[in-house]
């Protein structure tokens, strides 16, 4: 697979989703963005708060923007809070380095990113992480 197709994109996201309601958990807004960084799909369940789309996003952007899972992003924000603090500045405050942002691979090919937001961070991982395993692509969460 070269790039992300809608159909995959829907498959992940209709995962991500169903993983939430399998875990009972809170609202989720899931993003899933291509290699450009572009939305691809995304979609939030009924009373979700405030910002989850938001959030969703800059767990998938910050994901893409600096090549690994948002889980390795929040590591480096622990390790070097000033480097990742001046690549969100550069980006507008786009980050969310925090996980629940994993990025969709096939083989070695990177073909983007998903964002979910709405529970802990932990359990918003494990729905995106879910949703690109049931598309038969490799998910790297960091």
């Amino acid at each position: 697979m070269a790039e992300l197709t809608l159909d995959v994109a829907r498959k992940i996201l209709d995962v991500a989703l169903a993983k939430g309601v399998e875990k009972k958990l809170k609202p989720l807004v899931v993003t899933v963005l291509d290699a450009r960084g572009c939305v691809k799909i995304s979609a939030a369940q009924d009373g979700t708060s405030l910002m989850r789309s938001e959030i969703a996003h800059g767990k998938a952007y910050g994901a893409l923007a600096m090549g690994m899972g948002s889980r390795a992003l929040f590591q480096r924000a622990q390790e070097q809070a000033y480097f990742v603090s001046a690549v969100n500045t550069m980006a507008q405050g786009r980050l969310i380095p925090v996980p629940g942002g994993v990025l969709i691979q096939d083989g070695g090919v990177l073909l983007g990113a998903v964002g979910v937001s709405g529970d802990t961070s932990d359990n918003d991982e494990i729905c995106a992480v879910a949703g690109i395993e049931a598309a038969g692509l490799k998910a790297n969460a960091g």
